[in-house]
């Protein structure tokens, strides 16, 4: 499923009609069409539908709309909230078309006028500003909003919601609280950013015979459950222990010795081959009796602090993953520097890890084997010095510019996970839900992606799939046996085997 800014969606419009011959008008009509096939699913004959149209393609949507709703027999008021001037072009077209048809057309000049028709309508439909919103709401249509937003109706938008734009980064005042969007041909960046997702409500999008091989693709999708189907990991009947991997994990001080332990026990549930745990003795005693599959490795300590200090060869591993449970002191951080500097080998760093990463760019961006950063935004704002306002309005935008400078691959965590490569590629992850807003789901997260890099053909491909393994898994778990509120990190990776049978099957 393709994610796209308003420009790359005006120009795949402009491609489709210069590269084909489609009319505009007739794209319209598609546009319309589709969403009245999807709408009519939620939609039934004895409801008063409110259709609020404005000018642009989004009102030309409108009017396609209204006049297929009442084709099929729904009772429809339609109202167009704009002057007569706004409405041109292909809108225009539609407008005649809709007249035409022998339906009425109510144009509002004062708030006052459509307040009873608000007030009694069972559905609201929002087809008055599309992608070409920028800036506030003004004016009457601004008072509309308002007042649509007051009604128990149930508020249905086409595209995305007045007042919402396409894009990330902006910030906004008020919008058309939709709980239900019909998004048009592909997803529009801003259903994904958390300041203007919530006006989104629940979505689908329609496809409306856009001609998709001529079409240029962006380089940003959402990772759906075919996707990790394709490219999962299969085990052939000849594999042994290490046909999946030798993975190391490093961290643990004595005091935190959980997060390590869930790391581990989720990179082994998650099919790594082999797993060595390092850290200080006096988290081994905590750990060990919970990961009985692992070896171990000790990390010289002080005070119960992991001090700088990994006496082994880290050349023997496939990957590794670092910072877990690790503590923010100096020695600590001298331990992230040296592994950064000597592993040959994807290293994950998470937790405590990305921490001390801030000064240490530099060395970040000399390695030559993959890096994957797996932040939550409080710790990306951390690593690019930004306020944590900044990166949740423009997450795509942060990530990319991060992994392009560095050379790595990030995973933004949240509830759209954004997946970068270094190339400036992003994949978006909407599996999980608000169980996961835990203290140790993260850690889980981290073994789950060591454990599925090291099985993966890329790992792009790793990431993507290690993400939905922990997002599917709080689903499943949430639909069964526990509530989000009483879910834990440890329940999570009890409950992966249901998941991982369900796409290894």
């Amino acid at each position: 499923m393709d994610v796209v800014t308003a420009q790359e969606m005006y120009e795949w419009d402009h491609v489709a009609i210069e590269s084909t011959g489609l009319e505009g008008k007739l794209l319209m009509e598609n546009a319309g069409r589709a969403v009245c096939f999807d709408l009519e699913k939620k939609l039934s004959r004895h409801q008063n539908v409110v259709i609020l149209i404005g000018g642009g393609n989004n009102g030309g949507d409108g009017f396609v709309i209204a006049r297929t709703l009442l084709n099929h027999g729904y009772s429809v008021e339609a109202w167009q909230v704009v002057p007569d001037s706004k409405v041109e072009g292909d809108a225009h077209f539609h407008k005649k078309l809709f007249e035409n048809s022998g339906y009425p057309l109510h144009h509002l000049e004062e708030i006052t006028e459509i307040r009873e028709s608000l007030g009694s309508a069972d559905v609201i439909i929002d087809a008055m500003l599309g992608i070409g919103m920028k800036g506030q709401l003004r004016g009457l249509i601004r008072q509309v909003v308002l007042l649509a937003n007051e009604q128990k109706a149930f508020r249905i938008a086409v595209d995305l919601p007045a007042g919402v734009p396409a894009d990330e980064g902006i910030d906004i005042d008020e919008a058309y609280q939709a709980d239900y969007t019909c998004i048009i041909a592909a997803l529009k960046m801003s259903a994904l950013v958390e300041n203007t997702r919530v006006y989104y409500g629940e979505w689908s999008v329609v496809e409306i015979g856009l001609p998709v091989k001529k079409l240029p693709p962006p380089d940003r999708k959402v990772w759906q459950r075919e996707d990790a189907k394709r490219t999962f990991p299969k085990r052939n009947a000849n594999s042994h222990k290490g046909s999946h991997g030798k993975g190391l994990i490093v961290g643990g001080a004595a005091n935190m010795p959980g997060s390590i332990a869930m790391s581990a026990r989720a990179a082994l549930r998650s099919g790594i081959g082999l797993l060595t745990i390092a850290a200080p003795r006096s988290a081994i005693d905590n750990i060990a009796p919970y990961v009985q599959e692992a070896t171990f490795l000790l990390l010289q300590e002080e005070s119960g602090m992991v001090n700088g200090q990994i006496d082994t060869d880290v050349s023997n591993y496939d990957g590794l993953a670092l910072g877990m449970g690790m503590g923010r002191s100096l020695k600590s951080r001298k331990l992230v520097e040296d592994l950064v500097t000597a592993v040959e080998s994807p290293l994950l760093i998470d937790a405590d890890g990305l921490y001390h990463l801030k000064d240490i760019l530099h060395l970040v961006k000399e390695r030559t084997n993959p890096t994957v950063l797996t932040p939550h935004p409080g710790e990306f704002a951390h690593l690019v010095d930004q306020p944590i306002s900044s990166i949740v309005n423009a997450p795509f935008y942060y990530s990319r510019k991060f992994s392009e400078t560095y050379g790595v691959y990030t995973v933004l965590k949240g509830p759209a996970t954004i997946i970068t490569a270094p190339d400036g590629s992003q994949s978006v992850d909407l599996t999980g839900n608000a169980g996961l807003a835990k203290g140790g789901s993260g850690d889980v997260l981290s073994g789950i992606l060591l454990a599925m890099m090291l099985q993966s053909k890329s790992i792009m491909d790793g990431l993507n799939i290690g993400c939905m393994m922990h997002g599917l898994t709080a689903e499943t778990l949430t639909e069964s046996k526990h509530s989000m509120v009483d879910l834990l990190a440890t329940d999570l990776i009890e409950g992966l085997s249901q998941t991982f049978r369900t796409f290894s099957s």
